[in-house]
């Protein structure tokens, strides 16, 4: 059996043009894994719902790419959604609640039709923080009314971060080859932080906002989740764009890219001046002062510059966006 454990896009692409394995068998595969890991299991409870036509997409990519081609890096591959971003098709778009569990959005989000005229199969939507954690004071990190709790992939007891919880977790645990989340204020880094993998919360107006459901005008974007640094970027270069719709992207006419791996450095840490922060380490696990420790060593031994001692303040993002929308709660 084919292996999609820590597959890459440039590795499934590569297995896909040689036959070794079919978009709709990726499709089965990541299905599989979700009914083990996310509905039974360890039940992380990261996927919401399923799109009842991945498995149509993925023979329509399937044929397109024996007949007429490849349309690119994202053909074929499978990709969660986080909830709060429009699907013009079966799947709902909630936010994580119960308000709108019944709602299906009356048009595509830019980001998604940007997916699908990539090849892209839609796989489903994630769960997340409800309307992104701005319904009330002290909500857990990953949970919604629709569809409870998301769980930390590598420690049930631990918090899973952010509000694109469901996204993060499914891209850690494999149940998905990469995911787009949405951020105004580390709803992107914090879940990737907590899971394990990478994500990027790109500059506001390089990814178009319209069909997300909003919070912060100045400040919500969507982003790429993946398993790695490539993979991030190559689905970066796949979302971003302008877009009539959202006066945010209109500056980013000539200068947004659709190859963002042209920027991939194996040496890019060389010079970098990096401040280090380790408030807290003393009351790390031991496992978790090893790796933080091999992280230092590893940029150490890639000549970037450290600098120790860093003290970061605390900053509430409630507090922030409180500034700029009074009316936000």
């Amino acid at each position: 059996m084919f292996n999609i454990e820590e597959a890459s896009i440039n590795y499934l692409q590569d297995a896909m043009s040689k036959g070794e394995v079919t978009s709709r068998e990726l499709v089965l595969l990541y299905l599989e894994r979700i009914a083990k890991y996310d509905k039974s299991g360890p039940k992380l409870n990261s996927v919401l719902e399923i799109n009842p036509d991945a498995l149509f997409i993925a023979d329509a990519m399937d044929h397109e790419r024996e007949t007429t081609g490849v349309r690119g890096p994202l053909h074929g591959i499978p990709v969660l959604l986080k909830d709060n971003i429009n699907t013009h098709d079966k799947m709902h778009t909630s936010a994580g609640s119960v308000a709108l569990a019944d709602l299906y959005a009356p048009y595509d989000a830019f980001l998604v039709m940007k997916l699908r005229d990539a090849g892209a199969v839609i796989l489903g939507k994630a769960n997340m923080t409800e309307f992104a954690n701005y319904m009330a004071d002290g909500m857990p990190n990953g949970y919604s009314s629709r569809g409870g709790q998301v769980l930390n992939p590598y420690n049930a007891e631990k918090d899973p971060s952010g509000s694109s919880t469901g996204s993060a977790v499914a891209v850690s645990a494999n149940l998905c080859t990469v995911a787009v989340g949405t951020e105004t204020c580390g709803s992107i880094i914090g879940p990737a932080y907590m899971s394990g993998i990478v994500g990027i919360k790109p500059t506001v107006g390089l990814i178009s906002r319209y069909g997300i459901i909003p919070i912060s005008n100045s400040q919500d974007t969507a982003g790429p989740l993946a398993r790695t640094v490539e993979d991030a970027a190559i689905l970066l270069g796949e979302l971003a764009g302008m877009d009539q719709n959202d006066p945010a992207t209109w500056a980013s006419r000539g200068r947004a890219y659709s190859d963002y791996t042209q920027f991939l450095d194996k040496n890019g840490l060389k010079g970098a001046r990096i401040g280090i922060c380790l408030n807290g380490f003393d009351r790390a696990s031991s496992g978790e002062q090893k790796v933080i420790s091999s992280a230092i060593d590893v940029m150490e031994k890639s000549k970037a510059v450290l600098v120790h001692g860093i003290e970061l303040p605390r900053v509430s993002c409630s507090s922030v966006l409180e500034l700029q929308l009074p009316c936000v709660r």
